[in-house]
């Protein structure tokens, strides 16, 4: 089913983008509790370095900064609320040589999430299809889901909307580890430039977006038909909800995250 008719009837659910986070944070809390508690001094920001299951799809790829992985409530906010995160993932859609990069722990816990506002109909919808744009990645058993996807992945940069992702602690948990930035969506849509990434990623001169945000289908990048996501109506059809009070306190290439908190 195409995104378009997907977020026509996530439409008729309310959900504010603080709501998804608060729900995320419950999953994982309730899930890693046991865990957490023990092992609450480890340092996690290798994310992805233990033995992961073998799998030739979601082997260590090269790094890139058009790979990315968005996590499971930048994902679901996407789907349900639509505002900074829709205009954030268009960025991806319209461009077919980027990657949206995951695993599926990350595509679970973003399922549960829809699932937990709206229906499992509608959640297994989402998954069929966000799993056939995204690039799986392994994840080890306990390491956080997105860094786990952006280390095995090969992704250079994250969208998150956990602050303890996307604050400056974390930022120093990272740095010299991964090649890695986390930003909330409004910084990364603000500072994510397609035409500057295309000649380090593709090469050549940027002809501009080749894919309908929508269908997922190739579209002729001399029309310019989505060259801007406000042309979608409903990239914020809840915009004053999605507002999250830490969103642009970082937007500079340096944030990256302290994952001390994930295991």
């Amino acid at each position: 089913m195409p995104f378009a008719d997907l977020f026509e009837r996530a439409s008729e659910y309310d959900a504010t983008a603080d709501a998804v986070r608060e729900a995320l944070a419950d999953r994982r809390s309730s899930a890693d509790a046991a865990e957490a508690v023990e092992d609450a001094d480890v340092d996690v920001t290798a994310a992805g370095t233990d033995p992961a299951p073998a799998d030739p799809s979601s082997a260590d790829r090269e790094p890139s900064p058009a790979r990315v992985v968005a996590d499971a409530d930048v994902l679901a906010t996407d789907f349900l609320v639509g505002g900074p995160a829709r205009e954030a993932l268009d960025a991806l859609r319209s461009h077919a040589w980027t990657a949206l990069v995951a695993s599926d722990p990350l595509l679970d816990d973003a399922e549960a999430v829809i699932a937990a506002f709206a229906d499992d109909g509608l959640a297994a919808d989402w998954r069929e299809a966000v799993a056939a744009w995204r690039e799986p990645a392994a994840q080890p058993a306990g390491d956080h889901p997105a860094l786990a996807s952006a280390y095995r992945g090969g992704a250079m940069q994250v969208v998150s909307l956990d602050p303890s992702l996307t604050g400056p602690r974390a930022a120093a948990g990272l740095r010299g580890r991964m090649a890695v930035s986390v930003r909330e969506p409004r910084a990364f849509a603000t500072v994510f430039s397609p035409a500057g990434l295309y000649p380090e990623a593709v090469g050549g001169e940027y002809p501009g977006p080749d894919r309908d945000p929508r269908s997922m289908e190739p579209v002729d990048p001399s029309t310019d038909r989505h060259s801007d996501a406000d042309r979608h109506p409903d990239t914020d059809n809840h915009t004053d909800a999605d507002r999250h009070p830490d969103a642009d306190q970082h937007p500079d290439a340096d944030q990256h995250p302290d994952a001390d908190q994930h295991r």
